[in-house]
């Protein structure tokens, strides 16, 4: 370490100034400049002499009031100034705060020579973060540099952009940016790329009209710059392959010049071309070819030379090796690629090296669903892996055995990793494996005894750390029961008992949450159990209660179950012991509790009537609006009460009236006409600026926007009925499960594998027959006839619980529902002012509880994650790429409509060449439409669609023609649940007959859910012909489809303006045929269904609306060639997606 100090502090000198121009050894200046660099090396050699952290705090504070000292003092040069910043950053380093060097940290980056503003650009990028105040005044110098000719301060800019400029400040400087990528230097335009992809990552719809440049950039003849534009790539790859799928030739190409050593040796690690560059593509060559046949088909050569090259025995190798091993089981598979990534595989598997064995075991557990015979050729690996003394190592073999558990080899793996669990101390560990423990035993539990056990294993091993999901999704399966009532009885009964037994010992000390899980299961189902006499439970829940582990939390819940057992007893002693003890405590809550079942025991009859037996899942009818107040909040209102206002209103007029400094800069006074609109104050959008043209969100949209889940493009995977995918897995009969006892678990014992035969018995050590043993029963089920599921287990046992389905019950109460709620609630996802959903509370006690699983949403992520194609056979693989063909049918410019259609059947010939062309009846043809576009068709059916857009939603009207000479029966269109849009009516839609060469129509009002420039919506319809047949199709539906004008004065323009606290702005270039605003609004108003409110010199405002009522309004203004729009809105993603259209607009234009 002393090696390194010392090197280090001969370096200083040179890098602080030593290689100044115009420096010389002798000078008077060289002699300044070592005194001063000195300083730092004495300042570290001080440090690192020092034996405690008292010593170095009170050493640092001296440096620091030095420090500030020098830095405040007027007459302080800017070289003095530079050293200052370094040994700043040094204390800073450290972990000590120096806040009164920030703002001489910009002033030297704003003023002296290069060298001076590389240290202070340094010291902005350590000491500030994106969302500090003090980078507003650095706005300024960073546009003044990036317009410099100078190329250092150029790449000082970009550099400062890329690492913390927020995303207000984008629109500033996002035009000199885009020029840069024009520059004739390649470091310049390699930074602006860098620049660009951190646009991207913060604030994606601000740089969505400029991905044509993007594409430029991937061509570009430099290879760092064609290098940095893979990290966009695959970060949009990654949101939505399907858009990207023309530029996998591109991908494939870069990839084998790189392969083939074409790019220069600068490139080169270890003799290795661009390892990390080939990374990239490998993964985004993955996110292409998954369950694609065509996009793979034109990757299987160069994956196959990228393995064959990839043989230098290096780190880097093992990685590429490792990532091409990943695509070839991600992408659509191929016999031969197959096998030799398998045997890729079992290199690592079988390496003495760890970290081969780690990358191994870490493939395996990703390619396991596809080919499970390749855990059985490495089982006894994975075995010695078990005892492995690398805790990773161990930890991984964990992963992948719970990969393939099934219903025969559940108990034993169950039982290898609670033993696991019981070792480790790790947090993160625990909390995992515990998740996927509870999943196991709910998916294949043999028994309801090791059901519990397992599941009081779980609890007692994770303790607190458990994730609450486990706990209330446990709680849930109890409650809800299963299809067999007698198994319900059973259970509750077991879990009963087991409890009561856990609770006769004395001194055990349990998890609170196993504790609130105890409370809960015996407040509901201890009357199920007949010979124990409640007085005993009452006692020992008592006892409880005098812990002094027990927390303040878990006493409630004792206390709720005391007093539901209560209930059902006439009168009890330690009841009245417990009221007696508790009416004079000192914490405010149990003295509540015990007066409430004071009263309550008082009146046995209001006290069944409040706690039935066994109504936990029961649905309560809950006064959503809360109408029972309407009395007290007119009373209130008529005593001179203010009206509620919304939390945005409140805080807008709380900005209004504090003394806080506008940091907007001067702009342009609008007309005086402009006065009489109502649109006063500092959020007037007459402030809007050129120079500067920041964003005006509010500190708390800002921290609504960063703490928010950007849900767009993620897959719908859970749904009232449980987990979606899993009917699609369901293949065939299942096998039964080998039922072991729980017994056997408890004592560490498991039950007889089959028997090996005796001559291998003979021949084997007792080591080596024990882990013969073992691997027979962990490996039993795998092999070619067993079925893989989704989350990589062989589905040969039925699931043991399988709840029941309300469903049918609560049908015909949400269909009576409808949409009777107002427009706002009805779009409340979308608006952050508008609360929550009563049913989305936590505690609610009318939520349905649908098949909740008992891992937590980590593990069920973690599972997914893992998602390809299951089938291997080589002779699956033709039949495979042959079905998957899509038509080559004409799509109209306005819907974008994606096709999917079956391979052909020879069964129906059809009656005439002559299509049967639909036409919308009379009363839509008034409306404005789209034109009618063939969506799919097979030999018997055809399907159109026709865009209608009314006034209040958008019309999708679906035609099915019939063309065979015989009728139909029983068709069922049925559109798939989207998150992105709302189905008005019911999704499903039924036509009894359609007759022969006929068309028939249906009819579906949307609305857009969750806004998105683009989503798609599903469908299929079904028929009965002489066999079963599937149409698939989709619909791809823009945001323009749901926008429409809002007619509103400008009186009102104004005073709506004021109470949005949602908005965007941008500055637009206006093309040469729209030089003029009012030609550039009528474009707006043509192309956006824009309503123009008023238009008053050079500035100009509009109104519009997403369905069905969320208003976004737009302050246009025109300067210098520029269009500057500034929208707001109460949706805070609305701004985006309009300002991406808008950009779009002016660029087509």
């Amino acid at each position: 370490m002393s090696d390194v100090v010392e090197q280090t502090l001969s370096v200083l000198p040179g890098l602080l100034g030593q290689h100044d121009s115009g420096a010389r050894p002798r000078s008077a200046g060289a002699s300044g400049r070592i005194s001063a660099t000195s300083r730092l090396g004495s300042l570290i050699r001080s440090i690192t002499a020092l034996t405690s952290k008292h010593e170095e705090e009170k050493l640092i504070q001296q440096e620091l009031t030095s420090l500030k000292a020098t830095v405040s003092a007027p007459n302080t040069t800017l070289r003095l100034m530079k050293e200052c910043m370094v040994r700043l950053i040094y204390c800073e380093m450290l972990g000590y705060e120096s806040s009164f060097g920030y703002i001489h940290a910009i002033k030297l980056a704003q003023q002296g020579n290069l060298l001076e503003k590389r240290v202070g650009y340094l010291a902005v990028s350590l000491f500030l973060h994106e969302n500090h105040e003090l980078l507003l005044l650095l706005v300024n110098t960073v546009v003044k540099d990036l317009q410099s000719t100078n190329l250092v301060e150029v790449c000082m800019a970009l550099t400062i952009v890329s690492q913390i400029f927020p995303r207000e400040m984008i629109p500033a400087v996002l035009p000199l940016i885009e020029d840069k990528l024009q520059h004739s230097k390649e470091i310049i335009r390699r930074k602006a790329v860098q620049a660009l992809y951190k646009f991207y990552l913060i604030a994606p719809n601000q740089v969505q009209h400029i991905h044509d440049k993007f594409r430029k950039a991937l061509c570009d003849r430099d290879a760092g710059v064609m290098a940095a534009s893979l990290h966009i790539y695959l970060q949009m790859i990654k949101e939505n392959s399907s858009g990207y799928k023309d530029l996998t030739g591109s991908f494939v190409t870069i990839l084998k010049q790189v392969v083939g050593g074409k790019l220069p040796i600068d490139f080169n690690y270890h003799s290795v071309p661009a390892p990390w560059l080939q990374i990239q593509l490998l993964r985004i060559l993955g996110l292409l070819g998954k369950d694609d046949p065509r996009t793979s088909e034109l990757m299987y050569d160069v994956l196959d030379e990228s393995l064959r090259r990839a043989e230098i025995n290096h780190n880097i190798t093992y990685a590429i090796l490792f990532e091409c091993v990943q695509t070839i089981y991600t992408i659509y598979p191929k016999y031969e690629l197959l096998e030799k990534a398998a045997k890729c595989i079992g290199k690592f598997v079988l390496s003495p090296k760890i970290n081969l064995k780690y990358l191994g075991l870490k493939a395996l557990t990703y390619v396991i669903q596809q080919d499970p015979n390749l855990a059985l050729q490495h089982q006894m690996t994975i075995i010695e892996c078990l005892d492995h003394p690398d805790p990773i190592i161990k930890r991984e073999t964990l992963e992948l055995l719970y990969r393939i558990t099934n219903g025969q080899n559940v108990i034993v793996i169950v039982q290898k990793i609670l033993d696991y669990l019981k070792e480790s101390k790790e947090e993160y560990a625990i909390m995992n494996f515990v998740g996927k423990v509870a999943e196991l035993a709910e998916k294949y539990s043999p028994s309801n005894e090791w059901f519990i056990q397992t599941m009081n294993a779980v609890f007692s091993v994770g303790g607190d750390v458990v994730h609450p999901d486990i706990p209330n999704n446990f709680l849930r399966l109890l409650a809800e029961g299963f299809d067999d009532g007698k198994e319900d009885g059973q259970l509750r009964m077991y879990a009963v008992q087991s409890y009561l037994a856990l609770l006769e010992e004395e001194d055990a000390l349990y998890p609170q949450k196993f504790l609130q899980v105890m409370s809960w299961v015996l407040g509901e189902y201890s009357s199920l159990v007949t010979d124990v006499d409640p007085e005993v439970i009452l006692t020992k829940l008592h006892s409880l209660l005098k812990k002094t582990f027990v927390t303040s939390e878990t006493k409630a819940w004792i206390m709720a179950a005391i007093t539901k057992i209560a209930s059902h007893t006439s009168c009890s002693k330690t009841v009245d012991k417990l009221i007696q003890e508790f009416s004079n405590s000192l914490d405010t809550c149990m003295r509540q509790y015990a007066f409430e079942l004071k009263h309550l025991c008082e009146d046995k009859a209001l006290m069944k009537n409040l706690l039935p037996f066994d109504a936990c899942c029961n649905d309560m009818v809950v006064d959503a609006s809360l109408s029972f107040l309407d009395g007290f909040v007119a009373e209130g209102l008529g005593r001179g009460a203010a009206p509620y206002k919304p939390h945005h209103q409140r805080q807008e007029e709380k900005l209004s009236q504090e003394k806080a400094l506008n940091f907007e800069p001067y702009g342009l006074s609008l007309a005086s006409s402009m006065s009489s609109s109502g649109i006063t104050g500092r959020q007037s959008p007459t402030g809007l600026s050129f120079g500067s043209d920041t964003s005006g969100n509010s500190a708390e949209t800002g921290h609504k926007e960063t703490n928010t889940l950007k849900l767009e493009g993620v897959r719908k995977l859970w749904g009232k009925e449980g987990y979606l995918p899993k009917k699609e897995n369901k293949v065939g009969k299942e096998n039964e499960t080998q039922t072991v006892s729980c017994g056997s678990l408890l004592a560490g014992q498991v039950g007889d594998p089959p028997a090996l035969q005796s001559d291998q018995v003979a021949s084997l050590s007792e080591e080596d027959k024990e882990k013969q043993q073992l691997a027979s029963t962990l490996f039993i089920g795998l092999g070619s006839s067993a079925g893989v599921s989704l989350m990589g287990k062989a589905d040969t046992a039925t699931q043991k619980f399988k709840r029941k389905s309300k469903i049918n019950e609560t049908q015909n109460i949400e269909e009576a529902s409808g949409f009777q709620n107002s427009a706002a609630s009805d779009f409340g996802p979308l608006l952050d002012t508008v609360p929550a959903d009563i049913g989305d509370c936590e505690g609610n006690i009318c939520t349905r509880l649908r098949k909740a699983s008992l891992g937590s949403s980590d593990t069920v992520e973690d599972n997914l994650a893992f998602e390809t194609p299951q089938s291997l056979k080589e002779s699956d693989l033709d039949d495979r790429l042959s079905d998957s063909r899509l038509s080559q049918s004409s799509l109209f410019a306005d819907s974008n409509i994606e096709i999917f259609q079956p391979s052909p059947s020879s069964q129906w010939e059809s009656a005439s060449k002559t299509p049967l062309i639909p036409s919308l009846p009379e009363e839509l043809e008034e409306l404005t439409h789209s034109e009618v576009a063939e969506l799919c068709q097979s030999d018997a059916l055809a399907l159109y669609l026709c865009k209608v857009w009314t006034d209040d939603s958008l019309l999708l009207t679906v035609f099915v023609s019939n063309k065979t000479t015989s009728a139909f029966n029983a068709v069922n269109l049925v559109f798939e649940e989207a998150e992105q849009f709302q189905i008005l009516e019911s999704p499903t839609y039924h036509f009894p007959v359609i007759e022969a060469q006929s068309v028939e129509r249906c009819q579906k009002c949307v609305w857009m859910n969750k806004i998105c420039t683009q989503g798609v919506l599903s469908g299929s319809v079904d028929y009965q012909s002489e066999m079963e047949t599937h149409l698939e199709f989709s619909i791809t539906l823009s945001l323009l489809d749901f926008i429409r004008p809002m007619a509103i004065t400008t009186e009102d323009f104004g005073k709506l303006w004021l109470s949005l606290s949602n908005d965007v702005k941008q500055n637009i270039k206006m093309p040469s045929s729209q030089d003029s605003l009012p030609a550039a609004l009528n474009t707006l108003q043509q192309k956006l269904k824009l309503h123009i409110v008023d238009i008053i010199g050079n500035e100009g405002i509009l109104a519009c609306q997403l369905l069905p009522s969320v208003p976004c309004l737009l302050h246009c203004r025109t300067h210098s060639g520029m269009l500057a729009v500034w929208f707001r809105s109460p949706c805070s993603a609305l701004p985006d997606g309009l300002l991406y259209q808008c950009q779009k607009v002016m660029e087509e234009s």
